[in-house]
């Protein structure tokens, strides 16, 4: 609807969990690491977890494209499995056919994945929304890790879901599979504004903007706070602003915007409304908002940048721990202590 408005070739903020649009920050990278990790040491049963919209299926189907041609692996994404609908989805992966029982079915998957090993093949089940298996299914998975020689282990099995995935294994009925439990990863939603700042610009220039500076830094930081720096209503704000911005005719999305959007989708509280651009606009002069926003200091006083709003001219956020006077530089209104004490020296500049 606003691509071309906005330069763009695709769409960039859909609800999808599109791997093409994965983001490496930091937080990020850190999970991405610890799954490779654990799926390239054979670990054996990994769980994911973390908040709804945090990104784990993107996450998932991200390391399911790029596994090499040695692994063999099946995702499941529907959770309310019976038994036998379960070993269904896993016989199909393996290519097992003839069985008639459980037993049976569990002496073939043996003899199979015990020759996947010798061949030095790897074999993966990916089980999504995995807090909403019955504790049957989940003691079937148990008993799936038995598949294993004196030092390594034939299956591997990644559980990921949301945070109650973690309750249920504290469950004393499955404390034995709890203990099977060999890696533990969770997602978190991005901590901090400069994160989310990167997470909005680089989902911009993957979708084609020759300039992503779309989203002013006064709207990133509104959507930090509503989104809680969860990626899901991050897209959903920003898609919904750029369509508000788009019918307005403007081409850079402003704070009031995110605002309009987020009151709509229910995302704002006066907690979030609270915050550096929105206090600054009704206490300062025009010139002062400008010499805080855009960093143009007034007859040569010092000079406060958003911690969000420095770029390295490749779209990616540079930021530094000093000014050039030797004092902190990216400070926010918020990261201050309610008192200010100011150095005599500095005085002058309020004559």
């Amino acid at each position: 609807m606003y691509n071309e408005f906005f330069g763009l070739e695709d769409s960039p903020f859909t609800l999808t969990p599109d791997p093409r649009y994965i983001v490496f920050t930091p937080s990020y990278n850190e999970v991405l690491a610890s799954l490779y990790y654990g799926l390239e040491q054979a670990k054996g049963l990994i769980v994911l977890t973390g908040e709804v919209g945090t990104g784990k299926t993107t996450a998932l189907r991200w390391i399911l494209r790029r596994l090499d041609s040695s692994v063999l692996a099946a995702y499941v994404f529907n959770p309310r499995l019976s038994i036998d609908e379960f070993y269904h989805h896993v016989t199909q992966m393996l290519g097992i056919k003839d069985w008639t029982n459980k037993a049976e079915l569990l002496n073939v998957m043996g003899n199979v994945l015990a020759e996947r090993h010798r061949r030095g093949l790897r074999t993966v089940i990916i089980i999504d929304e995995a807090h909403e298996l019955s504790d049957y299914v989940l003691e079937e998975i148990r008993l799936l890790m038995n598949f294993e020689s004196d030092n390594a282990k034939h299956l591997q099995i990644v559980l990921t879901g949301q945070p109650e995935l973690r309750d249920r294994l504290n469950q004393a009925n499955l404390r034995q599979l709890k203990q099977r439990v060999a890696l533990r990863c969770n997602m978190h939603p991005f901590p901090t504004v400069e994160e989310v700042e990167r997470y909005i610009t680089e989902r911009l220039i993957i979708a084609g903007a020759e300039d992503p500076q779309i989203f002013s830094p006064e709207a990133i930081d509104m959507i930090f706070r509503c989104s809680e720096g969860i990626p899901r209503q991050i897209n959903n704000l920003c898609d919904n602003a750029m369509v508000a911005a788009y019918g307005a005719g403007e081409q850079i999305v402003s704070r009031n915007s995110v605002i309009e959007v987020a009151k709509n989708l229910d995302m704002l509280s006066d907690e979030r409304v609270a915050g550096p651009s929105h206090d600054a606009a009704t206490i300062l002069r025009p010139e002062a908002q400008d010499e805080l926003w855009n960093g143009s200091p007034i007859n040569g006083g010092i000079t406060f940048r958003p911690a969000f709003t420095a770029s390295n001219g490749n779209g990616h956020s540079t930021h530094s721990a000093n000014g050039s006077n030797g004092k902190a530089a990216g400070l926010r209104f918020e990261d201050l202590d309610d008192e200010i004490h100011l150095e005599l020296g500095d005085l002058d500049r309020f004559d």
